[in-house]
């Protein structure tokens, strides 16, 4: 029988339905060779496996008009009394094949009456029958499938330490043209509105680096009208964490130091290029008209007293906050 055959009743190739191939055998038989566990009939008409001949009948491949059922019956039983310690669901389901076949026989040879109540149809029946042999050799071959697979443990090996399972999320916008136009719409709309603030920068100004100039240096020590020398540097904060504020504070310090030397109150030098800047303040009597004579008294003055030296200091420090340095 060829393989493209069709079932008639229901439309399937022959290899979807069991009983055209005979059984893998049993207890290790080769194909070909005897089984004692397989029912072989030999009847008028047919010869073979009984499950073969149950399939054939139902899809009318066989005339069972032909078939016997009294030889059928009578070597069922041989059969079983041969197979007494065989295995007992072999040998239940080896006589619902030889029942099936009997129940067709009869129903060929009963005439037809018209079904009472809800009692199936022969037709109906043997339907129901192929359908009950294709779900079972779809189980089957399920089972092979899944039995075919490497085992955990056997062929394969899970490893130590798994890693852990990765999540990749793709975000999918389900939005429409309205929906784009609209917030860009909003975009623009709250940017034409928007009120501009300017940034508020920290900074030393001149007025606060004026001061801070004027209150270190009047504080420093000093000889004659003139302070310690001290570094530009030292004048400016300390521990300053904006960088934008300290450059700030150099240049507004260096910046007040020029305007207080223009005012004749401060001194600055340098020693070279890229040397530190150096400043000192100056004091300067204001009732004291001035000239190189009186400058150079006061001087020998105050280096031959130093009480008087002292008294200068103070006198010329308050002249000093005075002047706003």
């Amino acid at each position: 029988m060829s393989d493209e055959m069709m079932d008639a009743d229901s439309g399937l190739e022959l290899d979807d339905v069991i009983g055209f191939e005979e059984d893998p055998p049993r207890d290790g038989v080769e194909p070909g060779e005897y089984n004692p566990d397989e029912l072989l009939l030999n009847i008028d008409g047919y010869e073979g496996p009984i499950d073969v001949l149950l399939v054939m009948a139902r899809d009318q491949k066989v005339d069972l008009a032909k078939i016997s059922i009294l030889q059928l019956t009578r070597q069922y039983l041989v059969f079983m009394d041969r197979a007494k310690a065989m295995n007992l669901d072999l040998a239940a389901e080896y006589l619902v094949m030889a029942a099936w076949l009997a129940y067709l026989k009869s129903r060929l040879l009963l005439p037809r009456e018209e079904s009472k109540g809800n009692e199936p149809s022969a037709d109906q029946m043997a339907e129901a029958l192929q359908f009950q042999l294709r779900r079972l050799e779809a189980m089957k071959n399920a089972a092979n499938a899944l039995f075919r697979r490497p085992y955990l443990g056997n062929g394969i090996y899970t490893r130590g330490m798994p890693e852990g399972l990765g999540v990749k999320t793709d975000i999918t916008w389900d939005i429409t043209l309205f929906d784009l136009l609209k917030a860009y719409g909003d975009i623009r709309r709250r940017q034409e509105f928007s009120t501009f603030e300017l940034p508020v920068f920290s900074i030393m100004t001149m007025e606060e680096a004026l001061d801070r100039v004027g209150t270190m240096l009047g504080k420093l020590p000093r000889k004659g009208p003139y302070s310690a020398w001290v570094t530009m540097n030292s004048l400016m904060p300390e521990k300053i964490k904006d960088p934008l504020y300290g450059r700030s504070s150099m240049a507004s310090t260096f910046t007040a130091g020029l305007e207080l030397v223009k005012q004749g109150k401060v001194e600055i030098k340098q020693d070279g290029l890229f040397r530190p800047i150096y400043m000192r303040a100056t004091f300067v009597d204001r009732d004291r008209v001035g000239g190189p004579d009186t400058e150079q008294s006061d001087d020998v003055e105050q280096d031959n007293n130093p009480d008087a030296a002292d008294d200068f200091d103070g006198e010329s420090e308050t002249s000093y906050a005075e002047a706003g340095v």
